[in-house]
C-alpha cells in the first residue's frame, strides 16, 4: 500500500495538458498525421512526383499547425499579424528543409517515407522553441 495520495486520473491529465509542450506534441502529432496521409495520397495514390507532393502536404499541414498551435498550443500570445509574418518565414524554412530531407534520403535509396520521419523530427525540436520564444511569444 503506498503512503502517497493518488491523483484522480482527471487532476493528472489537467495538469499534463497544462504543459505546453505536451500540447505542442498532440497538435503535432495530429498534423503529421494530416501531412504524411496527404504525402501518401498525392505520391502513392495520386503518382505526384515527391518534389511537388512532399511541399503540398507539408504547407496544408502547416496551416492546420499555425492555427491549433496559435490556439490550443500557445494561447494565441502576440499579434496575428506578428506571428503570421514569422510562421510564414518558419514556413518557408521548414519547406526548404523538409523537401531536401525527403528528396535527398529517396534519391539515396531510402524509403521517402523515412525521410518523412527524419523531417518530422528535426523540425519537431526547432519549432517548438521557434513557437514558443519567437513565432507566439508575449510582447514585452
Amino acid at each position: 500500500m503506498s503512503l502517497q495520495p493518488r491523483l484522480p486520473f482527471r487532476a493528472v491529465l489537467r495538469r499534463t495538458w497544462a504543459n505546453s509542450a505536451v500540447r505542442y506534441l498532440v497538435v503535432g502529432g495530429l498534423a503529421f498525421l494530416i501531412d504524411f496521409g496527404l504525402l501518401a495520397l498525392l505520391h502513392e495514390v495520386l503518382g505526384i512526383a515527391l518534389v511537388i507532393s512532399t511541399p503540398a502536404a507539408f504547407l496544408t499541414s502547416f496551416a492546420v499547425t499555425y492555427l491549433l498551435q496559435r490556439s490550443i498550443t500557445f494561447g494565441g500570445r502576440g499579434g496575428w499579424t506578428a506571428s503570421a509574418v514569422k510562421y510564414t518565414l518558419l514556413v518557408v524554412f521548414n519547406t526548404v528543409a523538409t523537401t531536401a530531407i525527403v528528396t535527398l534520403m529517396s534519391s539515396s535509396g531510402l524509403a521517402w517515407e523515412l525521410g518523412k520521419i527524419a523531417a518530422v523530427a528535426s523540425t519537431t525540436v526547432w519549432n517548438y522553441f521557434a513557437y514558443r520564444y519567437w513565432v507566439f511569444a508575449e510582447r514585452r
